[in-house]
């Protein structure tokens, strides 16, 4: 799912770069308007869980492996604004330190990570509550659901990206969408288990620190957006 360097042309990678900057500048002005000091252990607590989650693969077919993304699991827990901060910080530091990714990719990382898995999936996981009976179990299932799917809209991203400003013009946005979300379906399957384990545990244990649990203490406000 990252996007290394060369895959895009520089301006469409620059402008990427800017969106991306804004994004999380809005993002950080939002989340300050409700991450309380109860909340910000557990930002960077979804931080380094993701962090560590991304550097362990799960097989899905033979020769391909997958990685949780780690997008939904956090907007469900610290809201969208802060799941967007937590992503984009994972993706800083992947490519800086650990050379996954592009630098010059890391807008484009961003945003299809921060901004369509993790911002996206959240609001999809708003509006599958609605059609929920509100239970506990519910929201599990709801939750891993929205990151099931959250990972080939990411993949569709991408996609289109290429179509529009790939440095590879030999081959079809059909080609590469079918092959991209096609795969990245199969990876959903893994988020989508990995994300309703953990939103099980924490229901269990702290139903109060989840989105949509019967008990959540509604410290966040609902209208947040990146």
């Amino acid at each position: 799912m990252h996007i290394p360097d060369g895959f895009i042309g520089p301006g469409a990678s620059a402008i990427a770069g800017v969106g991306a900057a804004g994004g999380f500048a809005v993002a950080v002005r939002q989340a300050k308007t409700y991450l309380t000091d109860r909340l910000v252990p557990l930002a960077a607590l979804s931080a380094a869980f993701v962090f560590a989650a991304q550097m362990v693969n799960f097989p899905v077919l033979p020769g391909m492996s997958g990685h949780l993304i780690g997008g939904v699991l956090a907007a469900v827990l610290i809201g969208p604004s802060a799941g967007y901060l937590v992503m984009a910080i994972v993706l800083g530091v992947q490519a800086l330190v650990f050379a996954d990714g592009g630098l010059s990719a890391l807008g484009l990382n961003i945003i299809n990570l921060g901004g369509i898995a993790a911002v996206g999936g959240y609001w999809l996981y708003r509006l599958m509550l609605r059609f929920s009976n509100g239970s506990s179990r519910s929201v599990v299932i709801v939750a891993g659901l929205a990151a099931a799917v959250s990972v080939p809209l990411a993949a569709a991203g991408f996609a289109v990206e290429f179509a529009l400003a790939g440095t590879t013009t030999s081959v079809s946005l059909t080609s590469v969408l079918w092959a991209l979300v096609g795969t990245h379906m199969l990876i959903g399957i893994g988020e989508g288990i990995i994300t309703a384990a953990v939103i099980g545990a924490v229901v269990r244990s702290r139903p109060d620190l989840v989105y949509g649990a019967p008990t959540f203490t509604g410290e966040r406000t609902e209208d947040l957006v990146v």
